[in-house]
């Protein structure tokens, strides 16, 4: 099969630890309440979602030759991820892993990178990436190898055809800086939440920021969690308010949004379906621990969308 969606990102898991206390106290051991080891990293999750809505995926990576590496290819495997062009370091470098605190009021993300901040242009499959109709990628600031010729890649794709889409979730230095403004005039779709629309666009509101993107980017559609989605393209802008969950677990809600978007937007469907088809899959994410648990039985994932869908 030809492919639909080819994404360039980072594969790792995610150790989640939930029911840790407001407060921790240096030097004293600390109990949770329960853990979860699944699959994690923003490039990842959005790769399987999408694979489990039916949507054609491969996935260029590169991972360690370990057992983190194994277990994120068998995941993904089981969604139908295309991954003949997944790298394995040679240089003994591991996987990547994040450790998610869950804590009452908010969480904290720590990450080792690992392989994917060796992921670089030549290790690149460029045929099977332009043999897509669309290309994607996230985690823009995590892949250090790669963002010097980041530009290049989004500009083969776009002058091959392939519609583009970006997701740059968070740069852990802070810096958000200048190179990405080079990426963003080959950028069909830009996907932040708003606090990454605000740091992107160098202001302090949201109107603001999503005036100042889209007059760079085609589409600029915000995430907004509970509250829905924004999307604009050119002077004409979309809302949908969200679909209400009872949610267990935000880890990749916003990724799992990103799948639903692009599923429905490489299928032609109107602005306000891509909206609506995104937040009800970031909201299925939820129902579940960890970005992917929600999606791993496609007979779930067609009778949840089946009941929360009104336009599609």
């Amino acid at each position: 099969m030809p492919l639909d969606v080819c994404v360039v990102g980072e594969i790792n898991p995610d150790l989640i630890l939930y029911g840790l206390p407001k407060h921790l106290k240096p030097e004293e051991e600390t109990l949770v309440e329960g853990f979860r080891l699944t699959l994690g990293s923003s490039s990842a999750i959005f790769s399987h979602n999408l694979a489990m809505l039916g949507t054609h995926v491969g996935l260029v990576s590169k991972i360690g030759s370990d057992a983190l590496g194994k277990m994120s290819m068998d995941w993904l495997a089981s969604a139908g991820v295309d991954l003949t062009s997944v790298l394995r370091a040679s240089n003994g470098t591991s996987t990547g892993l994040s450790v998610i605190l869950n804590q009452p009021e908010h969480r904290f993300i720590l990450t080792y990178p690992g392989t994917m901040f060796e992921l670089g242009f030549g290790d690149l499959d460029v045929d099977f990436i332009l043999s897509a109709r669309h290309f994607h990628v996230s985690s823009y600031f995590l892949h250090r190898e790669l963002r010097p010729r980041m530009a290049e890649l989004f500009s083969m794709a776009k002058t091959r055809g392939l519609s583009t889409s970006l997701d740059t979730n968070d740069d852990p230095e802070g810096k958000w800086s200048d190179d990405l403004l080079e990426v963003l005039p080959f950028v069909d779709i830009l996907f932040p939440n708003e606090r990454e629309a605000k740091k992107i666009a160098r202001v302090d509101e949201l109107n603001q920021a999503i005036e100042k993107l889209s007059r760079i980017c085609p589409w600029v559609v915000v995430k907004l969690g509970p509250a829905g989605a924004i999307a604009r393209k050119g002077r004409e802008e979309w809302r949908h308010g969200g679909i209400r969950v009872e949610s267990r677990d935000t880890v990749g809600a916003g990724d799992s949004f990103d799948a639903g978007f692009i599923h429905r937007f490489l299928q032609g469907a109107s602005p306000q379906e891509c909206l609506e088809y995104g937040n009800v899959s970031g909201a299925f994410s939820t129902t579940r621990e960890g970005g992917t648990e929600a999606f791993r039985d496609r007979g779930d994932v067609e009778q949840f969308f089946r009941n929360h869908l009104k336009t599609v």
